[in-house]
């Protein structure tokens, strides 16, 4: 017996359609199997297609599964903000003003809605420390000389990320990688590979930001909510910025131009969000 099940893609990240990055959400999940998702997953070839289902918590607004092409996550940040957006397209009416819970494998995440904007509280990080080692192979494969990293750390905040301070946005730019040696360094339970550089003038953005994960099926991600919230928590450890806000920028070196607005409301919290856009409204037949 067929099913129809109602599905979006929505642009996060942007508010120019095709110039963010795309998140599939298929707005309820509770008869799919875990088999089913994996495979509407792959079928998708997005960096994530996400899961609407019921809660289980009692503070929920909604449960949400995870899935790269390759593996189901516990959390990441584009579909967290792309999910939420459709489900208010669709008319989700959240138990709480201006704030919507989400339910995920990682535990509850607070998304705040601002006028057109949403914008997620960043998990709790957990850091730890690249190696020189690590560190060498690393640059090997991004094909930079190790004197163009200034700062490593890798950082999980539910999708953990391999990440790298480098020179410039200018040198961020230009990275060409090696993507099977890449791929062979990112050991299991991390995502991929982060890189971010400072724009000497600041005038729109303040950081250039990419992200590799080549062992979930995305070589590079166009704009990633949890690969900048990496680069938010090493941004306040080393104290790059005095203000308490900016903007990075991600997503040019594959045809996007993805703008991420990073908060600071207090030395506990980290906002992550911005625009998101619709696309496509439809059903699926499964």
């Amino acid at each position: 017996m067929t099913q129809s099940i109602p599905f979006q893609q929505v642009d996060v990240f942007t508010k120019v359609p095709f110039k963010g990055n795309p998140v599939a959400v298929v707005l309820d999940g509770d008869h799919l199997s875990a088999e089913q998702m994996q495979e509407i997953a792959n079928w998708t070839n997005l960096s994530e297609t996400t899961f609407v289902c019921s809660p289980s918590h009692p503070d929920a607004d909604y449960k949400l599964r995870i899935f790269t092409p390759n593996n189901e996550l516990p959390f990441a940040g584009h579909p967290t903000l792309g999910s939420a957006h459709a489900l208010l397209k669709n008319g989700l009416q959240p138990k709480n003003k201006n704030k919507i819970i989400q339910e995920c494998e990682l535990g509850l995440v607070e998304i705040f809605t601002e006028k057109d904007k949403l914008f997620f509280e960043l998990p709790k990080p957990k850091i730890t420390e690249i190696d020189e080692h690590q560190l060498e192979q690393i640059a090997d494969a991004l094909q930079i000389s190790i004197e163009n990293v200034l700062a490593r750390q890798t950082i999980d905040v539910g999708a953990k990320w391999m990440t790298l301070q480098l020179t410039s946005a200018e040198l961020v730019s230009t990275i060409e990688p090696n993507q099977e040696k890449l791929s062979s360094l990112i050991p299991a339970g991390c995502t991929g590979v982060t890189i971010f550089g400072a724009y000497p003038d600041h005038a729109e953005t303040e950081f250039e930001v990419r992200g590799f994960a080549p062992n979930e099926g995305v070589p590079e991600d166009p704009v990633c909510g949890s690969g900048n919230g990496c680069v938010a928590t090493m941004v306040k450890s080393f104290n790059l910025l005095s203000e308490t806000s900016y903007v990075a920028s991600q997503g040019h070196c594959v045809g996007r131009d993805g703008r991420i607005e990073v908060r600071f409301p207090s030395e506990e919290s980290t906002l992550i969000g911005g625009h998101a856009v619709t696309c496509i409204e439809g059903n699926l037949t499964i």
